[in-house]
Parts: C-alpha cells; sequence; structure tokens
C-alpha cells in the first residue's frame, strides 16, 4: 500500500523517523482501530491516530455530547452539544484528515454484541468508564484474538496497560488478561463516577495521548509495550510508575483454549 504524494507530505515527520519510516507509516495506513468511547480518552486517543495516518477508525458510544462534556472531550466543540457523539468525533476526524475512513456505531457495547463489533478491527482501544465495558471489551478480545489497549481515568490519576491474552510471552507462558489484573469489579457504589467525583480535563488529554502512543507503537512495532506492565500516573504529585502483573490460574478465563 503505497503513499501519495500528499500523504507523504502530510506524514513527513513520521517517514523521518528510524523506528517508523516508510514500512511503519504503512502499517499505520492498513490498520482499522476500534475506539471504545469519544469521550474524555476518546477524544484525544481519535484525533492523535487519525493524525497518525491510521487507515480506519471505529468509534463505539451510544451518548449525545452535552455542555459538561466539553471540559476534556475536545474532540467536540460547544456547536455539536445536543449531537450523537459518533456524528461530532466523525466529522472531526474528516476535518483532521481526509486519508482516515471513520466507521461510527451508535450502540452501548455489551456482551451480547462486542465479540461482533470488535471482530472487524486489528486493535481495540477502550476508553470506557465503566467496569461492566471493560470487561465485555477485554473478554471479547480475548475470544476475538484482538490485542486490548485499555486505560481508565480518577479523580487525579490514571492508570494504562496493553492486553494480548491471545498469545504467550517470550518465556512461554500465557500473557495476562485483563481479569488477571481486576478479577472481579468493585462493589457498586464503591467507585465514585466522573459525574459525582470530578475529573482533571487536562489529565484526560495526557491518557488518551498515551494511548494512542501505545496503539501506534503496537501497530508499527518498536519499543517495549505495556503488556503485563501497568503505568500509573499520579497527577497531584506528577509521578509515573509502573508495576508488573502477571498470568493467574485463578483468573476467569484461565480454563479457556488459547
Amino acid at each position: 500500500m503505497s503513499l501519495s504524494p500528499d500523504e507523504i507530505d502530510r506524514y513527513a515527520r513520521h517517514l523521518v523517523l528510524r523506528d517508523v519510516g516508510g514500512p511503519g507509516q504503512q502499517k499505520l495506513k492498513r490498520a482499522r482501530v476500534l475506539v471504545i468511547g469519544a469521550g474524555g480518552l476518546g477524544a484525544p486517543l481519535i484525533q492523535y491516530l487519525a493524525a497518525a495516518g491510521i487507515g480506519a477508525i471505529g468509534v463505539v458510544d451510544d451518548d449525545a455530547v452535552s455542555l459538561s462534556n466539553l471540559q476534556r472531550q475536545v474532540i467536540h466543540g460547544t456547536p455539536d452539544v445536543g449531537r450523537p457523539k459518533v456524528a461530532s468525533a466523525a466529522e472531526a476526524v474528516r476535518r483532521l484528515n481526509p486519508h482516515v475512513a471513520v466507521e461510527t456505531h451508535a450502540v452501548r457495547l455489551g456482551p451480547e454484541n462486542a465479540r461482533e463489533l470488535i471482530r472487524g478491527y486489528d486493535i481495540v482501544a477502550d476508553g470506557s468508564d465503566n467496569f461492566d465495558t471493560r470487561y465485555a471489551v477485554s473478554d471479547a478480545c480475548f475470544y476475538e484474538g484482538k490485542p486490548l489497549v485499555t486505560a481508565a481515568l480518577g479523580q487525579f490519576d490514571a492508570s494504562l496497560t496493553t492486553i494480548r491474552a491471545h498469545e504467550t510471552g517470550p518465556d512461554g507462558r500465557p500473557n495476562p488478561t485483563y481479569r488477571c489484573l481486576f478479577p472481579s469489579p468493585p462493589p457498586p457504589g464503591a467507585i465514585p463516577t466522573c459525574a459525582e467525583a470530578g475529573v482533571l480535563g487536562a489529565l484526560a488529554g495526557v491518557m488518551g495521548s498515551l494511548m494512542a502512543m501505545e496503539v501506534i507503537r503496537e501497530i508499527v512495532g518498536f519499543g517495549e509495550g505495556l503488556v503485563g506492565r501497568l503505568l500509573m500516573i499520579d497527577a497531584l504529585s506528577m509521578r509515573f510508575d509502573t508495576i508488573r502483573y502477571g498470568w493467574d490460574e485463578k483468573n476467569v478465563l484461565s480454563g479457556m483454549p488459547r
């Protein structure tokens, strides 16, 4: 898949990067990425994926833009209030990069439709804001053999990891699943919602950008990814820490065929 003269000019700063170059940019152009959520995390994530030249971006979100979203969901603007988020996001992508195809899915993702939605994409990036969706996405990625980049936001903290649970690691052991990291969801009401607790808008921008970086790294294939590592950010002390985690035989998917 060759690059047009316009694309060569557009992606010039990628093309001169030794670890990306022409072959890496062509991988990005061939890639199909599904983004779960066009909210705080999805907004910068979608924009940076589009700017990077991802061939096709699918966006899953059943919500409409509200005024309170605009403090952090920077892909939307004031005139978009009341519009479906997928429509607003798609318009922004087309404005940013006409070479990128946008596929909108104005549905709520759950166990009943997750596998069908995920099946048509190469990699999934989950920016959802609840554990039910995160488990549904991660389980579907396991069954469909798709890599998953997933992040979560708190008030002033955030985390990011990559799941390739359908593969084995260099040591021959299975890669961990999302359920190895979080075996079960917290009790209802244990974690306040964004509306209840608040969230620092700029932190959503940082994490969405890091998600985009990890997706691009996974597609092109450079550097050390976050498989088996959880990146944690504390915005109050401006600390970045990483912890390692591994396959847990007691997790729910341990008996599934690999």
